[in-house]
């Protein structure tokens, strides 16, 4: 099966990223979203990165009007998923929303059409199972920023062929991706250790083992890691972060239980970039805030 038609439902952080490399791939992309300002930032995203990539030189002009002439939005997921070859749901990461999403795209996408989630810890098998197509319905996990990342994790349910598997594979190798296949356990393997060395890194903040800073800085020199643990929280979300742990916590134990400064810059309302301040302060034009 030859997939020409993507539609990316969520215009958050990673669905516009993922709808981002999509368009620039070639793929007619539609991202989706019930918010028309989510939309109209994930838009103006694009054109910011693309603007980016061409002054670095990571892609040309040509690739960058032709972008936008694949990139297209939409609030109407009912109606846009009619003609859809691939689905990717990016929706936040709570089992009831997921749900309703694929139940919705199940419903009204064509027969042909796979169903991908953008989760990084739910159970792709579950997923599978609120729709009457199993064996099309599989993780592909991107991360973030999506544009430079350059894994995709594929993860397979218990009924998940293996044609919609190479499917997802030449998907992703299309929009530039290196592929790994994971059989299905809680976490699969990146979502594992990320949560680990993140709620580990929370933990030494709240002990007062280092600064924020230094600690970031020390995973980042001594370990090379590209980016260290607290602002990569801040960069995916604390709110995600603080989910992902909750459910790896549920199901594999005590070792996955959030750290407490965690679970209260989450109440306090600190998530991360995304509104401005997190673990960091980004109030200056959305950048950190040295102290």
């Amino acid at each position: 099966m030859t997939i020409r038609n993507i539609v990316v439902v969520g215009a958050g952080v990673m669905g516009r990223g993922i709808a981002y490399v999509s368009a620039l791939a070639g793929f007619r992309t539609t991202l989706v979203d019930i918010s028309e300002k989510q939309l109209q930032d994930a838009y103006e995203y694009a054109k910011n990165t693309s603007e980016k990539g061409v002054q670095r030189g990571k892609i040309t002009v040509d690739e960058s009007l032709n972008l936008f002439n694949h990139l297209h939005t939409s609030i109407n997921l009912e109606q846009t998923v009619k003609d859809a070859d691939l689905i990717i749901e990016a929706v936040p990461e709570k089992r009831e929303l997921k749900k309703n999403v694929l139940e919705v795209t199940d419903q009204h996408a064509p027969k042909h059409t796979i169903l991908a989630s953008n989760t990084s810890t739910i159970s792709p098998t579950e997923l599978g199972s609120y729709t009457t197509r199993p064996k099309q319905v599989a993780v592909m996990h991107f991360f973030n920023p999506v544009y430079s990342m350059r894994l995709v994790e594929i993860v397979k349910g218990l009924e998940t062929s293996q044609e919609a598997v190479s499917i997802i594979q030449q998907v992703a190798e299309k929009m530039g991706k290196e592929t790994v296949e994971v059989n299905e356990f809680p976490g699969f393997v990146t979502s594992r250790i990320s949560a680990l060395v993140g709620n580990e890194a929370f933990h030494m903040l709240q002990e007062g083992v280092a600064t924020a800073e230094d600690i970031d800085k020390a995973i980042r020199l001594g370990l090379n890691y590209p980016m260290g643990p607290l602002e990569l929280g801040d960069l995916v979300g604390l709110d995600a972060r603080l989910n992902n742990l909750k459910y790896l916590h549920e199901t594999l134990g005590e070792k996955y239980r959030p750290a407490p400064l965690l679970e209260q810059y989450v109440k306090a309302g600190r998530l991360g970039r995304k509104t401005g301040k997190g673990v960091y302060d980004y109030t200056d034009k959305g950048e950190m805030v040295k102290k």
